[in-house]
């Protein structure tokens, strides 16, 4: 079974994570996880320009492209992109909207799916991030998938992370380190995803 992890990330931060997420689903036996990128839609010269930006790129220069078939074949999905304005990012958005012909044909509807995000500030719009993110996915059919309180993390996290999905505090200049709380709460729903997808398959 296929789990796909699709995410946006300008400077490494959300592709951090997917790793992550991808762990967490590589710890169910049977269970395949599939990491994938979107198009980039900031202007070459402007990642050229900023150094920060052209380091992020390079470290995610390996990661495949999305196709339609990684989502048809997936058997459940999580969605990561930094936020923008307390919203999804415009390039993860833009290859969501590019999901029509999926959606007319229902190839989406019953499969698992949750969201994690990446913020330069405590308050810097995880959670709305999340619950805008979930809107479209409610469309194509997809089932909800969050990470509940059986993981103590929760708890005691000092960064990111709800019962909504995973998060990270990335710092204003966006070199904070995952910690070991975010951490274990993006292992937690990449084995959450794995176990319900499983589940469904099977039943």
């Amino acid at each position: 079974m296929k789990v796909l992890i699709v995410y946006y990330s300008t400077y490494g931060n959300v592709y951090k994570m997917a790793k992550l997420v991808a762990e967490g689903v590589s710890e169910l036996k049977g269970a395949e996880p599939v990491v994938r990128t979107v198009p980039e839609l900031i202007p070459q010269s402007v990642i050229e320009s900023r150094e920060e930006m052209k380091a992020g790129k390079q470290m995610q220069k390996d990661v495949p492209l999305v196709t339609l078939d990684d989502f048809k074949e997936a058997s459940a999905i999580a969605f990561g992109t930094p936020t923008r304005f307390g919203n999804v990012s415009a390039q993860l958005k833009n290859q969501i909207d590019q999901l029509t012909s999926l959606w007319f044909e229902g190839k989406l509807e019953g499969k698992p799916a949750g969201v994690f995000v990446s913020t330069a500030s405590l308050h810097g719009g995880q959670e709305t991030t999340i619950h805008t993110l979930m809107a479209p996915l409610l469309h194509l059919g997809m089932i909800i998938v969050g990470v509940p309180y059986s993981v103590k993390d929760l708890f005691t996290t000092q960064g990111g992370g709800s019962p909504y999905g995973p998060g990270h505090i990335a710092g204003l200049d966006s070199k904070r380190e995952i910690d070991q709380q975010e951490a274990a709460i993006c292992h937690a729903l990449g084995r959450r995803l794995a176990e319900v997808g499983l589940r469904l398959q099977n039943t």
